[in-house]
């Protein structure tokens, strides 16, 4: 064996650990973007943004599927199920990634030990609003009458374990006193409701409630997150109002397979917060006031361990369930 001979081998190994340590080698085939929600809706619409920039990145196809179903529990099988190579990831919220193991006697699998965190992709404040007929023109007329009339006022919401819904529970236990949640299967069917008049308020999305408060058909009362937001500037916060410290937002994120090697998980990481700079992207989601986060792996991991924390808390005071 030539001393030669043993140099080019140490060379060619040490070219390979490099190559692997950077993920240089991933991909080399489609990457499968699960969506537990239908098309059309928030996790949706920017999973389709950011695929064209995803895919220019990493040099391969990124397919959408969709898998609704169960507050996003199908869609968490699905890919708790896949190799752990960083083909399949799941574009997720605060129900399936967070409150859903709190909510339901049973999941299909536990998110702490079936999925790595990639990235936190936006974060955003919902805004409380009611008809333009209520009689309730302010977030103070909206507490003293939950307060005055304990079990009266109703609120929808997407479903048991939307962040409308994590919404209407968390006042309810800042104010301690009973609001009738009515869960609908989506935010539309909810807001129809709303502008008929068959629901007292809700917390929406500003995505889908600014083009109605704009037109003169919602009035907004508040916004749920600590801070006003740009594009409702006169909108106080719910915190503003009184109660304090409340500050409740929704949110998107990135899982891969738990095991996924780091340097695919960066890789990853790295495409996604790619797409977040391009301007294109940044003016799309600031139309549908969502905020930028693109927080790393680390920074998801820790802010997921602390979500876990206070979502275990709201349920057991608020008595929030799913059979």
């Amino acid at each position: 064996m030539s001393h030669r001979w043993f140099q080019r081998c140490a060379a060619a190994c040490a070219t390979a650990l490099v190559t692997l340590a950077h993920g240089a080698e991933f991909p080399d085939k489609p990457v499968k973007l699960v969506v537990g929600f239908p098309p059309g809706g928030a996790s949706d619409i920017v999973a389709r943004l950011l695929q064209p920039h995803l895919q220019k990145d990493l040099g391969q196809p990124v397919v959408i599927e969709n898998r609704p179903g169960a507050n996003g529990n199908i869609a968490n099988e699905v890919v708790a199920r896949a190799d752990a190579d960083g083909y399949t990831l799941l574009l997720g919220n605060p129900g399936p990634l967070v409150l859903n193991p709190f909510l339901y006697k049973r999941v299909p699998v536990d998110p702490v030990k079936a999925f790595t965190p990639v990235t936190q992709l936006t974060e955003s404040p919902m805004v409380v609003v009611v008809p333009a007929a209520s009689p309730l023109k302010s977030i103070g007329d909206l507490l003293r009458k939950a307060r005055q009339q304990p079990g009266k006022l109703t609120y929808g919401s997407a479903g048991n374990g939307s962040s409308m819904h994590v919404a209407g529970a968390t006042l309810q236990v800042r104010l301690q006193t009973p609001l009738i949640h009515v869960p609908y299967k989506g935010s539309g069917p909810a807001l129809n409701d709303l502008l008929a008049g068959q629901l007292d308020f809700m917390a929406d999305s500003r995505s889908t409630t600014l083009p109605l408060i704009r037109d003169g058909r919602l009035r907004a009362l508040a916004v749920t997150g600590s801070r006003r937001v740009a594009d409702l500037p006169d909108v106080p916060t719910v915190a503003e109002a009184g109660v304090g410290g409340f500050d409740v937002t929704t949110w998107l994120g990135v899982v891969a397979p738990a095991g996924t090697p780091t340097p695919v998980v960066q890789r990853i990481y790295a495409a996604f917060a790619g797409a977040l700079k391009d301007k294109s992207v940044q003016a799309r989601l600031a139309e549908l006031g969502t905020n930028i986060k693109a927080s790393t792996p680390a920074q998801f991991a820790s802010a997921l361990e602390e979500e876990r924390k206070s979502a275990r808390q709201l349920v057991r005071e608020s008595g929030m369930s799913i059979e």
